[in-house]
Order: C-alpha cells, then sequence, then structure tokens
C-alpha cells in the first residue's frame, strides 16, 4: 500500500546534500515556511527584469543543492535574510515548490509536487504552473508558495479543490486533459501564457507526464523532454496520455491500485521514465541532453 510517507524522503532533485542545516533551520509551518521560499526566487521572465548569461541559466540548476550553492554565494549563512528581488535565484514556480518541498521533506513532512495550470494569473487564461502539495496528517493541501497571501482571496497554504475548472484556482495537468477530451474546455487557453504560442493540446499532454514524473519525485524541470514529450499535436500519444490521466485522477482519490500502477508504469515505460537522461531546451537557450546521475 502507498503511504504519505513515501514522499517525506528525499528525492535526488530535493536532496540538499550539504545544505541541509539551511533547511533544518527553516519553520516546518507552511505559512511560515513560505514567507522564506517565496523570497529566495525571482521569475526569469514575470517581473520586468532581464536576466541574461550567467544569471539566465540560473533556471536550469534543477537540483536543490545547486540552488542553495548559489543562493549561499550571495547570502550567506542562512535562508531567512531579505534578498533584492534582483540578486534572487533566477527560475520559476517549479524552483519555489521545489524548494518548499525539500524543507517540508527535509522536517519529515511528506510532500511532492503537483504540475498543472493556474487560474490566477490571467483572466480567462490557465498558465502552467508547479506547486506544492503537503500531507497535514489527514488529507493532501495545495500551497502555492509563490503567493503572497494578502494579494489573493483564496487561501494561498490551502488552494481549494475542484472538478469545476472554471472556479478552481488551480487544476493538475491530469483535470485540464480530461477536461479537454471530454470536449469540456477549450484547450488553447491552457499554456505558458496568453500571449505565448506554448500552448495546446500537445503542451497538456505533455503536463500530464511532467505530473506523473513529479509525483515519481523525479522534479523534472518544465523545459525537460524525454521519451513520448512532444512538440506537436500530431506526434502526441493520445492513448497512452489518456490512461495515464485516468491513473493520476484515480489516484488522487485514493484508488491505492491506481497508485500502484503508476508507480510500475514509470518504473518500466521508457515512454514515462527519463532514466539517466533528458533533453533539455531551455529559456536559456541550451539546447542538450543532460546527464541526471
Amino acid at each position: 500500500m502507498t503511504t504519505p510517507q513515501e514522499y517525506a524522503r528525499h528525492s535526488r532533485y530535493t536532496d540538499p546534500g550539504r545544505y541541509g542545516p539551511l533547511l533544518d533551520a527553516l519553520p516546518a509551518d507552511i505559512r511560515q515556511l513560505a514567507a522564506v521560499t517565496n523570497g529566495l526566487v525571482v521569475h526569469y521572465r514575470g517581473t520586468g527584469i532581464t536576466f541574461t548569461g550567467d544569471r539566465l541559466a540560473e533556471i536550469d540548476s534543477r537540483w536543490t543543492e545547486r540552488l542553495l550553492a548559489t543562493d549561499q554565494r550571495r547570502f550567506p549563512p542562512s535562508l531567512t535574510a531579505p534578498r533584492p528581488l534582483e540578486q534572487r535565484l533566477v527560475g520559476c514556480c517549479r524552483d519555489v515548490a521545489l524548494l518548499t518541498v525539500a524543507a517540508l521533506r527535509q522536517h519529515g513532512v511528506p510532500a511532492r509536487s503537483r504540475v498543472g495550470f493556474a487560474a490566477y494569473f490571467h483572466e480567462g487564461f490557465h498558465a502552467d504552473h508547479v506547486i506544492a502539495e503537503y500531507w497535514d496528517g489527514q488529507r493532501w493541501v495545495l500551497a502555492d508558495a509563490q503567493l503572497d497571501q494578502a494579494d489573493w482571496p483564496f487561501d494561498t497554504c490551502d488552494i481549494p479543490r475542484g472538478a469545476d475548472l472554471s472556479s478552481a484556482p488551480f487544476a493538475t495537468a491530469a483535470q485540464v486533459w480530461t477536461a479537454h477530451r471530454r470536449g469540456e474546455v477549450d484547450v488553447d487557453r491552457f499554456g505558458v501564457g496568453p500571449d505565448h504560442p506554448m500552448r495546446g493540446a500537445w503542451f497538456a499532454g505533455n503536463y500530464v507526464l511532467r505530473e506523473l514524473a513529479h509525483r515519481r519525485r523525479d522534479e523534472l524541470l518544465l523545459w525537460d523532454f524525454w521519451g513520448a514529450l512532444v512538440t506537436a499535436d500530431a506526434d502526441l500519444d493520445l492513448h497512452l496520455v489518456d490512461e495515464i490521466a485516468a491513473l493520476l485522477l484515480a489516484a488522487d482519490g485514493g484508488d491505492d491500485s491506481a497508485e500502484r500502477e503508476l508507480a510500475h508504469r514509470y518504473a518500466t515505460d521508457p515512454r514515462l521514465n527519463p532514466g539517466g537522461r533528458v533533453r533539455c531546451q531551455s529559456p536559456s537557450g541550451l539546447d542538450a541532453l543532460v546527464d541526471l546521475t
């Protein structure tokens, strides 16, 4: 039987390595913790600041230990001192979620990252997004450490869930894909942004596979590609994505057999599991095979 405690252990991406004491010093309370991790990362394209060269390349850091190493070169010896916006780690939602999950796991709190789409950044458009999810002893709770609570009408550390994508603040990729296949949503309203070409069925389908990877504790970059991930609708394996989306939804509903099937398929199907290498096609300009070991 799959238990939440599986997610209390570090993955190779959340393991802080020699920076474990920095995470030990952070609060385990999600609201206090979110206030810290929120202040560690500046979004690479969301603040009006232009990053180039080595600073932009920080978005490809991938591992918590590497993220913390970069931070500590600028701001030793703790993570709680305020960082000027332009000097923070250059990253995205995935990095805020990763650091939040890493800190929770360091304290023995089961936590994982969830890949999907947020309705709260653009009117009428769902932007791709990664947030944290933690086990409070009774249930899995969604938390977006990237948000300041004062700016939002919902609880950012207990984000409401719902099957109705028109009202839910956040929807998993599996929810979006399933609604798309049922004809319930316009999938072209799901992507990087309303003025960005990366959107639509291929993009949502990829995110189902990314959601699975993160659920199996491979918290990869949003521009890592492997196996069945594609760059065009015509190349998407609809049957595979349908199957994985259905299993993800069932597992979220408490179906332990679906959880076991996801684990088995991820471990044995090279279309789903990146193994030891991905192709990174990054906004930094990097386009290369990257070893994960």
